[in-house]
């Protein structure tokens, strides 16, 4: 059975469905089986993000209600094969999958794949709820700014009242030059701070985006690899760039 991971963030705009797109990919490219699931019904756009908008027929939708089967729903990766959509909905139909339909959804998806990632809408009304009941591990997502981290930590503690077995966090478009510097805040020490454990924390870049990674292997393509490494396991380290070189650097060279 697949492991059944939601990306969660306390606000929008810091970079979930990116995220989510990428490490997708990230682990599709080395031969895992993964599955995304778009759980932001009404204002979804992880099928924009992988470039198969131009691409989906059936959505959620026509799943929950029987049109058609949720592996007919799937789209598959262009680029990566060992890489799925299933495609969320675009008008406001939210109060039609209900969150027990939704975890029913997922678990027919659920053989047969490695990954099952889930990209739930930011905040933490009901579309939150029914991403989180269907999973089984979360990967929060912030950026270093005080009002995300906040909006973070709320979901973080949130998630503790679920039946999540394990939460993670990933830091955002952190700027290496000011955390060398020491005016601004290093991944590590927010994780300390919101009592998760750190999987990952990924530059600020103008090279992540949409499509970032389909060919890239700069840093960019660095920080994922790193990022699914310790979700698979088979490291600890945590990314941080080569020229980095400060006593938070040095912190980090030691401790990771």
């Amino acid at each position: 059975m697949a492991r059944t991971i939601v990306v969660a963030s306390g606000k929008g705009g810091v970079g979930k469905t990116t995220l989510t797109a990428n490490l997708g990919r990230t682990l599709a490219a080395r031969g895992r089986k993964v599955t995304l699931i778009d759980a932001d019904i009404g204002l979804n756009n992880l099928d924009v993000a992988l470039d198969m908008e131009d691409r989906v027929v059936y959505d959620i939708l026509d799943v929950a209600e029987g049109r058609i089967s949720a592996a007919e729903a799937l789209v598959q990766d262009k680029d990566f094969p060992e890489l799925k959509l299933l495609p969320s909905v675009k008008c406001g139909v939210s109060d039609k999958i209900k969150a027990a339909r939704f975890a029913a959804i997922t678990a027919l998806l659920n053989m047969g794949v490695d990954y099952l990632i889930i990209d739930a809408p930011a905040g933490v009304e009901s579309g939150f709820h029914r991403a989180v009941c269907a999973a089984k591990e979360a990967i929060i997502v912030t950026t270093p700014h005080l009002s995300a981290v906040k909006d973070a930590d709320r979901t973080a503690r949130l998630l503790s009242t679920y039946d999540v077995r394990s939460v993670g966090l990933v830091v955002n478009r952190v700027r290496y030059d000011l955390v060398d510097r020491g005016e601004a805040v290093p991944p590590e020490k927010i994780a300390q701070l919101m009592r998760l454990r750190l999987l990952g924390a990924l530059p600020e870049s103008d090279l992540i985006g949409i499509n970032a990674l389909c060919g890239e292997r700069g840093e960019s393509a660095r920080a994922y690899a790193c990022l699914a490494d310790v979700i698979e396991g088979r490291s600890d380290r945590i990314y941080s760039p080569p020229d980095s070189r400060g006593i938070f650097s040095f912190f980090r060279r030691r401790t990771y």
